[in-house]
């Protein structure tokens, strides 16, 4: 696309007004840096072992946050899908003859169990294809389904500060009747079966819907522990159960009661990750969007810029907290019993 030369002068009019106040500034600069327009991910070495002709590598592959099977959403537009995100890192690893292992960085408190069963699923995939080791490393949070993708890991290390566990399953049913009720709202479902508008906001608790749920949560839990059970091989199928009641554990519980292998920071799932692969030398390397700066391990994305739309009001993102989700999720108190 060719610019008229008008607006090639207002543009360098404006970049050096802004160099000039920016050199005012100490510190202060501006760069003008080419994106990649695909947004396809770029790796970044953020680490490693020093010298020449280093060529092995471990790659660091995070997951953050609450995992759903969806665009995160909130009011500024919505971001990452977190399992799109997770398996094209896993993709772009895989496809590297370079990356020696992984460390699965973990911060989150779990999330949906489908969405938690994706990722699992596609970890252990990965493992059988490449054949080469996983180090999973529990930071902040890996509880719930956290933990559960930590178990399709060769090992585990855990922070001693963090907290994991929390082993099981939730559903939360919402009613929303005698509010509507209150404010004269009258709702009516006409449904094909009895349990068609099952634990529907609009309706009372049902007790029958309920126990179809509780039906469930306990077919979901039994899968939970057998994803413990073939990951911890010193736990015992009583033991993983009495330790399974939903409760949580600092680092250094879990690796008492077995849940982990060992307590570590990032420098040790590094030295783990490189016994387990017979690499003598490698580099660190993360996988990210083609924009901000990485310095380090700890390095995040830069968040995408805020679009506030006014006019385009979805109600089924405002009645999504509504529904029943059945979660490998710690909420602590926060959803009631």
């Amino acid at each position: 696309m060719i610019l008229p030369m008008k607006t090639h002068t207002n543009i360098l009019i404006a970049v050096l007004g802004l160099a000039f106040l920016g050199g005012c500034t100490r510190n202060m600069g501006i760069l003008l840096r080419p994106v990649d327009v695909t947004e396809e991910l770029e790796e970044t070495e953020v680490g490693g072992d020093d010298g020449w002709f280093v060529r092995s590598k471990v790659a660091i592959i995070d997951l953050d946050g609450v995992i759903a099977n969806d665009r995160r959403r909130d009011f500024f537009g919505a971001a990452e899908n977190p399992v799109s995100l997770f398996c094209e890192k896993l993709d772009m690893a895989e496809d590297d003859s370079a990356v020696k292992a992984v460390i699965l960085r973990i911060n989150s408190p779990g999330g949906g169990v489908t969405a938690t069963d994706i990722m699992y699923q596609r970890l252990m995939r990965f493992r059988q294809r490449r054949k080469i080791p996983v180090v999973a490393l529990i930071e902040d949070v890996g509880a719930s389904g956290g933990y559960y993708l930590a178990c399709a890991a060769d090992r585990i290390l855990a922070h001693p500060t963090s907290v994991t566990g929390s082993i099981g399953v939730i559903v939360q049913a919402v009613s929303l009747a005698e509010t509507l009720k209150m404010l004269g709202v009258e709702t009516e479902a006409v449904t094909s079966g009895p349990m068609k508008d099952m634990a529907s906001p609009f309706k009372p608790l049902d007790p029958k819907d309920l126990a179809v749920f509780k039906t469930m949560v306990d077919a979901y839990y039994e899968r939970f522990l057998d994803v413990v059970a073939r990951s911890r091989a010193g736990l015992d199928a009583d033991k993983a159960r009495a330790l399974a009641d939903g409760r949580i554990y600092t680092g250094q519980q879990a690796k008492a009661n077995g849940l982990v292998d060992d307590l570590g920071y990032m420098a040790d799932a590094f030295e783990m990750a490189k016994v387990l692969s017979k690499t003598s030398r490698a580099t660190m390397v993360i996988y990210h969007r083609p924009y901000g700066y990485r310095a380090n391990a700890y390095s995040s994305a830069v968040p995408p810029v805020p679009q506030i739309n006014l006019i385009n009001i979805s109600v089924d993102w405002l009645l999504a907290g509504t529904r029943p989700h059945f979660m490998y999720l710690w909420t602590g108190r926060s959803a009631g019993r």
